[in-house]
């Protein structure tokens, strides 16, 4: 049986966290990315803080936007895949129960809803399932990209490992077998030209939210 890296105390099965010291064991995931740092954006800010965001390089593989005090991240259309598929690839595999204790773990009941501004054109956006059984709902402006808050990321990169993407694809696969594709859908795997929603419905529901948004906006 594997064993806590930190108190080595033993794991159960089907997950990576330890039930006694509470410390994540999947060391590739666990271990911080390095990353440099290479300008601010004043043209681009946090939205929780109000600050402007910093251009960080992941791994020296994908460039994104980093908030230094919440740590939240705002991908650019494309960029959470290219990360995603650099840090874990080759998944060939999928584990039901791994991806339902993963989300049990990373669970956040106390999280309040809140309905945040774009980075860039701070128009308020929508909040969106990441994939299928992903446990992740993240923020979205559909013309410029994702925010994801501290520790979102971490969390789809142990759904990834698990298969969850992989369920993802053969779920939408079979949707468009049997015709039962959703209308209003996630955004994974999503090129830049996919951010445009095609549902009048989500289009109307998101002309509204921004109205209440400028109307409210502090």
């Amino acid at each position: 049986m594997a064993k806590c890296i930190s108190c080595a105390a033993p794991l159960p099965a089907n997950t990576n966290k330890c039930s006694y010291c509470g410390s994540y064991n999947d060391v590739d995931l666990n271990n911080r990315h390095s990353y440099t740092a290479i300008q601010r954006r004043p043209d681009r800010l946090c939205p929780h803080c109000e600050n402007p965001l910093q251009t960080i390089n992941i791994n020296g593989t994908v460039l994104i936007e980093r908030c230094e005090y919440c740590f939240g991240l705002f991908f650019d259309p494309g960029e959470i895949d290219i990360l995603l598929e650099s840090t874990v690839p080759n998944v060939s595999d999928a584990n039901r129960q791994y991806l339902d204790n993963i989300n049990k773990d990373r669970h956040q009941a106390n999280k309040k809803v809140k309905y945040i501004k774009c980075p860039v054109c701070r128009t308020l956006m929508n909040r969106r399932v990441f994939g299928h059984r992903s446990g992740v709902v993240v923020d979205r402006c559909k013309n410029h990209g994702i925010w994801l808050d501290s520790g979102e990321i971490t969390h789809l990169m142990e759904w990834k490992k698990a298969g969850g993407q992989l369920l993802h694809e053969r779920t939408i696969q079979v949707e468009k077998r049997t015709g039962r594709h959703k209308m209003t859908r996630d955004y994974t795997g999503a090129s830049p030209s996919d951010y445009a929603d095609k549902s009048l419905g989500v289009e109307l529901l998101e002309v509204v939210v921004s109205l209440i948004g400028k109307y409210f906006a502090d």
